[in-house]
């Protein structure tokens, strides 16, 4: 329908329209549950992807809406419906029940980086105004109660501490009695931002907005009921949570919730259950597709994998086809999102489809506008991408000076990202605006010199960055990670580009890392990964 939609009417500026044809749900997170439970019933919902195929327990719709209830009770002998929750756990299985219980007792969930130091852990509790929090003990050998310990002086606001541990003792406190009305416009979660600029903000997602993306997301790629989702994307994250999470439940899925991602894992993830479907960041499947080929498991349930979070080269995407026969989708957005604006079609008509991240979800609207002036751009000229949906947080919490920054006064969300539309709709990302290097008057989007280099047989992974030049303002440094340890020098890199990009966006900085600093989700820091440039980190060379 969508592909009939762009053809009747070809763009003339870029700006897309939403296609409204499709009505939005208005449910909250819990409604959409217990709908899926009537639906679904004894199908099973959510599998606990512990690396022991002995000790994963399973939900079925049923007992998942049912242990949901049960927990919602719980918390609200604790907290009264309106309340800020936080939630600092890994993965886990009471993740899921904890955000869908925490929906049908009118709580807002507050999501927490199980990665966190103390300071950072400060600052989200203090910040969201959490007045309890429900943390796991340990996360990889780390003591969480101890960290909170450390931290809880300087939270006068925190008063409920509830570990995991305690989950049976928690279950059996609560009370019977009729829960809560929640509205779907009501905020049902605050997520803070991954933190690629170092400032995490917690963006205020409605229950409206995470429960549709979710829907229209696993819609968009074609999903079937009875889909096994392997999942591995961070739960305190709304691809996790959110995509991952209400995508599946939503439309008849079972999710295998991974303790976190090992490349080995999750493709015995697949094989003994027969996994079908995966959303991941690039890195994710980079990691797989070097470890299938190091150990091979019987992958042939496994038929798509949808990207997102990151740029996506080209020539992951075919290496993916060609090696594991799968379909591939690419999607587009931001936390403040909830979090998808735009998504590829699997097997889209677009013949350069992979080159780009797809055209709006239904009930979105997309424009690329001059940073300068905001007007909307000629169709192919870059600008900043802004998008206007149900899913565009309210704001970040406590912070009006930056949700007017980046929510202007006619609802669109400004995402910081550099991309340009073609005449049907498709959006290309060319990098973030911030990230965007100007080499002597001339701008330079890494995005494009890294789908060149990836293209290069000895290079697993890239990420381009800009470094302060005194004669130029700014130099292309290139962060190669290689598939071996004794591969190319940077002449042979600096000719493979000269053959594929003009002079000027031929990297003259070479840094050889063994691994990408990283967010919980697999984006490239890029701002920690120029300080770490900055400071002499890797292997140094320059042409």
């Amino acid at each position: 329908m969508r592909d009939a939609h762009s053809k009747a009417r070809l763009l003339t500026s870029s700006y897309y329209p939403a296609d409204r044809r499709a009505a939005l749900i208005e449910d909250s997170v819990g409604a959409t549950l217990l709908i899926a439970a009537a639906q679904f019933g004894d199908a099973i919902a959510l599998v606990d992807g512990q690396v022991d195929p002995a000790t994963r327990r399973s939900w079925t719709f049923s007992e998942l809406a049912a242990e949901a209830q049960v927990v919602a009770r719980a918390l609200l002998r604790h907290f009264e419906p309106g309340q800020h929750v936080a939630l600092w756990s890994g993965n886990c299985p009471q993740w899921a029940l904890i955000e869908f219980g925490a929906a049908l007792a009118g709580l807002v969930l507050v999501t927490v980086n199980p990665a966190y130091l103390i300071h950072e852990l400060t600052h989200v509790l203090r910040q969201s105004q959490a007045r309890g929090v429900i943390l796991q003990d340990s996360y990889r050998g780390r003591d969480l109660a101890e960290a909170l310990a450390m931290a809880r002086p300087s939270l006068p606001d925190l008063e409920v501490v509830i570990p995991l541990s305690s989950w049976d003792d928690f279950l059996s406190s609560g009370e019977a009695g009729p829960l809560p009305s929640v509205k779907p416009g009501d905020i049902a979660q605050i997520q803070y931002t991954s933190g690629t600029t170092g400032f995490p903000k917690g963006a205020c997602l409605t229950h409206r907005g995470l429960s549709n993306n979710g829907r229209l997301y696993a819609e968009s790629i074609g999903r079937d009921e009875g889909d096994v989702w392997i999942n591995a994307m961070p739960m305190f994250h709304t691809a996790g949570c959110g995509l991952a999470t209400l995508g599946a439940m939503q439309t008849g899925g079972t999710h295998v919730m991974a303790p976190g991602f090992d490349a080995g894992h999750m493709l015995d993830l697949f094989e003994q259950e027969r996994g079908t479907v995966m959303l991941c960041v690039p890195t994710m499947l980079i990691r797989m597709l070097e470890e299938q080929a190091r150990a091979p498991r019987d992958l042939s349930s496994w038929r798509l994998v949808t990207l997102g979070g990151a740029p996506v080269a080209g020539e992951l995407v075919r290496q993916a086809e060609k090696m594991l026969g799968l379909d591939v989708a690419i999607g587009f957005g931001q936390t403040e999102a909830s979090p998808y604006l735009t998504h590829t079609a699997v097997r889209d008509p677009n013949p350069a489809w992979f080159e780009t991240v797809g055209r709006p979800l239904p009930h979105t609207e997309v424009k690329i506008v001059d940073p300068a002036t905001g007007d909307i751009a000629p169709i192919g000229v870059s600008g900043e991408i802004c998008g206007r949906s149900y899913g565009v947080m309210t704001g970040y919490y406590n912070a009006e000076g930056a949700a007017n920054a980046a929510i202007d006064a006619d609802g669109w969300l400004h995402t910081g990202d550099i991309g340009s539309m073609d005449e049907r709709g498709y959006c290309r990302v060319l990098g973030r605006l911030r990230d965007m290097i100007i080499r002597g008057g001339e701008n330079i989007y890494p995005r494009e010199v890294e789908d060149v280099l990836i293209t290069h047989p000895a290079v697993a992974d890239v990420a381009v960055v800009g470094l302060p030049d005194p004669e130029w303002g700014e130099a292309v440094a290139a962060c190669i990670r290689l598939t071996d340890p004794d591969g190319p020098e940077p002449l042979d890199l600096v000719a493979f580009c000269r053959e594929r990009l003009a002079g000027y966006k031929v990297p003259r900085h070479w840094r050889f890392l063994e691994n990408f600093p990283q967010t919980a989700s697999g984006k490239v820091q890029k701002f920690a990964l120029r300080d770490q440039l900055l400071a002499g980190a890797g292997k140094t060379d320059e042409s």
